[in-house]
């Protein structure tokens, strides 16, 4: 994988940014496929968050025939307990990772971050932020689901014990399985992490009623009024 920085497409508020939401798109996706959620999420006008949606590096996947897309780590099988390969993913941690610290170099604290992700992107974004170094505001992880399955990753970080974390998941999702969702839900709880659960009628997708919650969860953990 490169050592490049990752290119993304930055969202930037009317008012100098003192907060930032990364969203790490979905396999074969883009940061493009997410950027129109900004205005959709309802924010306040005069809110100060900037939005980063990152492009994942392209890599053969071989569930789709060893296709080159954009992805954040190859997809070995569809059986959850094979399903991502370990290795891929640490490498775009150690860019995801990267792109956070641009972020606290630039003068946005560590607690006003949030790493988000949908399915492939979400997969990343809860292991990253669950093994991150810095305290995050919070973490989303949208119909996905733990890369180490039914374990949680190993190296958890103390940082990231108490941050709010936000899972949601379509009961009807026929590419990740909303088992596979409540099975990463409940090991979370088990730990005693503060995370919380919501559902859907919905498949692999996103809904408005949906980003209504996800703005409204945003306000709460970045304290915005």
């Amino acid at each position: 994988m490169s050592d490049m920085p990752l290119e993304s497409i930055t969202v930037e508020p009317t008012r100098p940014a003192t907060a930032c939401v990364i969203w790490l798109h979905g396999l074969g996706d883009s940061g493009a496929g997410f950027a129109p959620v900004v205005p959709a999420l309802g924010l306040p006008s005069d809110h100060s968050i900037r939005f980063i949606f990152p492009h994942a590096p392209e890599q053969a996947v071989t569930i789709n025939g060893g296709y080159v897309m954009r992805a954040w780590y190859d997809i070995k099988s569809m059986a959850l307990h094979d399903r991502a390969d370990l290795a891929g993913v640490m490498d775009s941690e150690s860019q995801i990772v990267a792109l956070i610290e641009a972020q606290i170099a630039s003068g946005i604290a560590p607690n006003r971050i949030v790493l988000a992700g949908f399915s492939q992107g979400g997969v990343m974004s809860l292991f990253c932020g669950l093994r991150l170094k810095y305290t995050l505001a919070g973490i989303m992880a949208l119909s996905c689901y733990l890369p180490t399955a039914d374990q949680m990753p190993v190296d958890l970080s103390a940082e990231n014990r108490a941050t709010p974390i936000l899972q949601q998941h379509g009961n009807q999702d026929e590419v990740v399985p909303l088992s596979a969702g409540v099975m990463a839900h409940e090991l979370l709880k088990k730990e005693g992490y503060a995370t919380q659960w919501q559902t859907y009628d919905m498949a692999h997708n996103v809904l408005p009623e949906q980003l209504r919650d996800i703005s409204k969860w945003l306000q709460k953990v970045l304290n915005i009024h």
